[in-house]
């Protein structure tokens, strides 16, 4: 379900996503999100209040797609369950929240391996103007557009679950 830049509509009732002006910070008084989940091979990114769907959003993802992060510098956004552990007013992506990778497999794997999980995994905005072009291009990331990005960091709180599946 993709909904207005202002509005969401979620059990039938309109909730607004309310923004100062010129301000990317907006604020939300809607259903709580209680879980993400991020469908790798549909490139979307979708937010849920318990079992409703309260929005979706196409995303860019690493720029190396095919199958789970494991390394740092391999460009692939991870697959498993993490949460969201910070948020970034600063980002140098307009916005960001940060995602728990690597969780305690990742990096058992890693370490198995002598190498290092990487870290700094974000779901954040829209690709600067000296970012690779193409439908994949962060370093590991969940990428959506600048507007996008203020509506999902108005809505998303820290220690809300995400399930990333290939």
């Amino acid at each position: 379900m993709l909904f207005p830049r202002r509005s969401i509509i979620a059990g039938g009732a309109a909730l607004t996503l309310a923004a100062c002006s010129s301000s990317k910070f907006r604020s939300y008084n809607g259903p709580e999100v209680t879980r993400l989940q991020v469908v790798k091979h549909r490139r979307k990114l979708y937010l849920f209040h318990n079992q409703e769907l309260l929005a979706d959003f196409k995303v860019h993802l690493g720029n190396t797609a095919e199958g789970p992060k494991q390394f740092r510098g391999d460009g692939k956004t991870p697959e498993g369950a993490y949460y969201i552990d910070r948020r970034n007013p600063r980002s140098s992506f307009h916005l960001s929240l940060g995602i728990s990778y690597p969780n305690a497999e990742d990096f058992a794997y890693a370490r198995a391996q002598g190498r290092d999980p990487g870290g700094d995994i974000f779901i954040h905005g829209d690709r600067r103007k000296t970012d690779p072009r193409g439908k994949d291009w962060t370093a590991g990331c969940i990428a959506v557009k600048d507007r996008q990005i203020e509506e999902i960091y108005a809505m998303v709180r820290v220690g809300t679950p995400i399930d990333i599946h290939a």
